[in-house]
């Protein structure tokens, strides 16, 4: 069996183990071991107690590294990072979850590749290590033979992409189903973008709405519009899209739009009136109900809470 090595450290964010750790055992296809610098409990950043294995001599065939508020003691850990270097040389691929791309950073394996971490770490990895092109957008980027992902439940969506890479789409599809995770999010996805709520549409004429609406979610949406996209009737695709999406088309439309203003609400610092006439809400009044509706707080005191968090990463 494929055989992954995670690599934890005392004060890992056990999310960034256990997410992609089950995604794997879902699909009965590999032999997962979870390893550390010492043999033995490792404590994760909550407290949560795991046992490792200690460093396996004949590596793996995929190292992951998790992240967590450990990972710049686990740096300065020779023999774990030159561990790192000799199994990565050795394996398929390596890969990352949050934070882990600064202990694979510290190796080497990451100079000269696009790489992604949690966007509140963006600007340290960057700036700590300037030979790695850092891109805080997508939740996953594969450079190569190496793979990393934004942080904690991103791991899962790397998780999911490594398994189809291994094994096709439907092994993949059946472990996030088994999950509830519906899908996992395409890696060009931007940390903040369409949820794992977005259902796969079976056939192409209702994809190639979605496409639309998730390129341009400001764009001219109403049901005549999209109608024409797909080349059915009005009537026709307001039924065929309730039915494969789960929703019908204008409800899509509008919690696309949300998220839209959620990164950029999260980002910048555009006003909520300008932000509204460019997302298609029309006015900021109409941008405040959809998004208190759907997240549940104002646009305001969520863009607080993006500033708080990056002040405090």
């Amino acid at each position: 069996m494929h055989r992954v090595a995670f690599v934890i450290f005392d004060g890992f964010q056990s999310l960034d183990l256990t997410g992609p750790f089950e995604v794997f055992q879902y699909t009965g296809r590999y032999d997962c071991r979870v390893v550390a610098a010492e043999p033995g409990p490792v404590r994760s950043s909550s407290g949560l107690l795991v046992h490792a294995e200690g460093l396996p001599d004949g590596g793996a065939d995929t190292v992951i590294v998790s992240g967590g508020r450990g990972v710049e003691a686990a740096c300065r850990d020779e023999r774990l990072t030159g561990w790192l270097t000799a199994a990565a040389g050795k394996a398929r691929r390596t890969a990352s979850v949050c934070s882990g791309a600064f202990l694979l950073a510290e190796t080497g394996l990451l100079d000269g590749r696009r790489v992604t971490t949690h966007w509140a770490r963006e600007r340290q990895l960057r700036e700590t290590y300037p030979r790695v092109t850092v891109d805080c957008d997508p939740i996953f980027i594969r450079d190569g033979d190496v793979w990393t992902s934004a942080g904690v439940t991103a791991g899962m969506d790397l998780a999911l992409a490594l398994v189809e890479d291994d094994h096709g789409h439907e092994v993949a599809y059946d472990a996030a189903r088994e999950m509830v995770m519906f899908l996992r999010r395409p890696g060009s996805q931007s940390q903040f973008g369409v949820s794992l709520w977005a259902v796969r549409p079976k056939s192409d004429p209702i994809r190639d709405v979605v496409q639309t609406v998730q390129a341009d979610p400001g764009g001219r949406h109403s049901i005549a519009d999209l109608a024409e996209c797909a080349g059915l009737s009005p009537r026709h695709l307001q039924r065929r899209f309730t039915g494969e999406v789960g929703m019908p088309p204008a409800a899509y439309v509008e919690r696309v739009r949300v998220e839209a203003a959620g990164r950029a609400l999260a980002e910048g610092d555009e006003p909520v009136e300008a932000l509204a006439r460019r997302l298609g809400f029309g006015t900021g009044e109409t941008l405040r109900r959809a998004f208190h509706r759907q997240v549940g707080v104002a646009p305001s005191d969520y863009r607080e809470r993006f500033r708080a968090l990056k002040e405090h990463a």
